[in-house]
């Protein structure tokens, strides 16, 4: 079984700046790809960010110039870095990996539960 389990702060001001972790565990072959996606209620899901195995990255516009993906591939970790936060930031972080599992060659995507972010005065 393959689990990806999102962590970091509930809520918190406009212009701070908050660090969410994911951390991929089970029966792993090898990660690829890993990103972040923001599902807001009412909207749907958001692009925000992804990080290659290798190190290069990609970012929604809308976070460009504030957030800050990166990676521990020896640790199946993902983290983003999340600076001057807006009202516009708040929702769902859902944690993106894709894997290969043990046993197999084909590579899938997996999805943690999320965690809420909330960006209030």
């Amino acid at each position: 079984q393959v689990q990806l389990v999102e962590s970091g702060v509930g809520l918190v001001q406009p212009g701070v700046s908050l660090r969410l972790s994911c951390v991929a565990s089970g029966s792993i072959s090898r990660i690829y790809d890993m990103g972040w996606y923001l599902q807001v209620l009412g909207k749907g899901r958001e692009f925000v960010a992804r990080i290659t195995r290798g190190g290069f990255t990609n970012y929604g516009d809308s976070v460009k110039g504030r957030f800050t993906i990166s990676r521990d591939n020896d640790k199946n970790t993902v983290w983003l870095q999340m600076d001057s936060l807006k009202p516009e930031d708040t929702g769902v972080y859902v944690c993106n990996a894709d894997l290969s599992v043990r046993s197999t060659s084909v590579t899938t995507p997996y999805w943690g539960q999320g965690t809420q972010v909330t960006v209030s005065s």
